[in-house]
């Protein structure tokens, strides 16, 4: 007994869990076909299904006026067609679009057709066969005929930017205002215009000046000035030139440095004059002069010296040449005459005569800055007599 006992109890264990499932199918609401119940007995719907049990097919989205049998269908109602039923099957009845007396006609998709009067057209009659329809649009340059939907009388036309006229037959001159600037030629387009830029001047309009110093044209410290169309180089002292390119240092040394070539120097034996020595030069500018003693004296003309070979002074240098030289010629001068006044007192205390008596040195006094034989010969003579 025992082991039959044991034996029923097995089966009872088996047989457990089959009996639990079914009998939660059995307690579950859902439509076990379209959906299944969670652990806590709400229903799942399988996809194209809705509602509280699954029972609910899922339409075609943008279904208007239809239902479904199955799920993502679309099924009519009763005066609608179309593939999302949108198409009302007594549209002409019920709406009537035509106008203007025009005839309507559907078919089986629901869509409805117009048949116009003449004088008019459009999917619903709407428009009249105005101007612009009667002489195919008048309008040039892609103008757009205008004729109040075929009611105006006359059409007009809408032009695009940069023409104008009745049939926008003209082309606006965009040069009229003159917006090039500095001198610049103005060249028109449609509806747009281009400066052609005189040299110096760059830019749509062409108000902007070239940089003529970006490329740095002044060389030696030069400092570059911008100019239209060209450019000035303000120079460091001792340079000059276009972009300083000119070391006046050098110019001016080997223009004021002589070469001196003698042709012969003679004595003064006999009373002969010596030839002069001449100075050679680019220009051939000095000359000798010769006193009466034979002393020889360098005469050079200061438009010699500023012209000698070649290099030109400015004139503020010329002006301050000639104003030390005259400076210098001033001293010299003033020192020789205190240098003779001062000579001529001591032969005068040296040699003062007796009341009433006049040497001959007194009565015949000549001075000359220039020693010559002749002159010594007067002097060895005067002192004859005094003695």
């Amino acid at each position: 007994m025992d082991a039959n006992f044991s034996l029923n109890l097995l089966l009872c264990l088996l047989c457990l869990p089959i009996q639990l499932c079914t009998g939660q199918e059995a307690d579950c609401p859902c439509n076990m076909s379209h959906g299944r119940c969670d652990e806590s007995g709400v229903c799942r719907c399988d996809p194209g299904w809705e509602g509280p049990q699954c029972e609910d097919c899922v339409r075609k989205p943008g279904c208007v006026h239809g239902s479904c049998h199955q799920p993502w269908q679309c099924t009519c109602d009763s005066g609608w067609a179309g593939r999302f039923c949108d198409k009302d099957i007594y549209v002409c009845t019920n709406e009537k679009p035509c106008q203007n007396g025009g005839t309507c006609f559907t078919d089986d998709m629901g869509e409805y057709a117009c048949s116009c009067p003449e004088g008019f057209r459009g999917r619903n009659c709407e428009l009249k066969m105005g101007p612009c329809e009667k002489t195919r649009s008048p309008c040039k340059n892609g103008g757009l005929c205008e004729d109040d939907r075929g009611y105006a009388a006359q059409l007009m036309c809408r032009c695009l930017a940069g023409f104008s006229g009745p049939r926008c037959e003209v082309d606006v001159d965009d040069c009229v205002l003159q917006p090039c600037a500095n001198g610049a030629t103005c060249l028109d387009g449609v509806n747009r215009f281009s400066c052609l830029c005189p040299p110096g001047y760059t830019g749509r309009f062409c108000t902007v000046n070239v940089d003529d110093c970006a490329s740095r044209p002044c060389a030696n410290g030069g400092r570059c000035l911008d100019r239209v169309a060209t450019f000035h180089c303000h120079c460091p002292p001792g340079f000059a030139g276009k972009t300083c390119e000119m070391l006046l240092r050098n110019l001016n040394a080997e223009a004021n440095t002589p070469s001196w070539t003698s042709h012969g120097w003679a004595g003064t034996e006999g009373g002969v004059t010596p030839p002069r020595p001449h100075l050679t030069a680019a220009s051939n500018a000095s000359n000798w002069a010769t006193a009466d003693g034979g002393q020889r004296l360098l005469k050079i003309s200061v438009k010699e010296v500023v012209t000698q070979r070649g290099v030109a002074l400015t004139e503020v240098q010329l002006i301050t040449l000639l104003v030390l030289g005259g400076m210098t010629v001033a001293v010299v001068g003033m020192t020789a005459v205190l240098v003779l006044r001062g000579h001529w007192r001591d032969r005068s205390t040296r040699y003062s005569p007796p009341p009433g008596r006049l040497m001959p040195a007194e009565r015949e006094c000549n001075i000359s800055f220039l020693h010559s034989p002749t002159l010594r010969l007067e002097k060895k003579q005067l002192n004859t007599d005094v003695i």
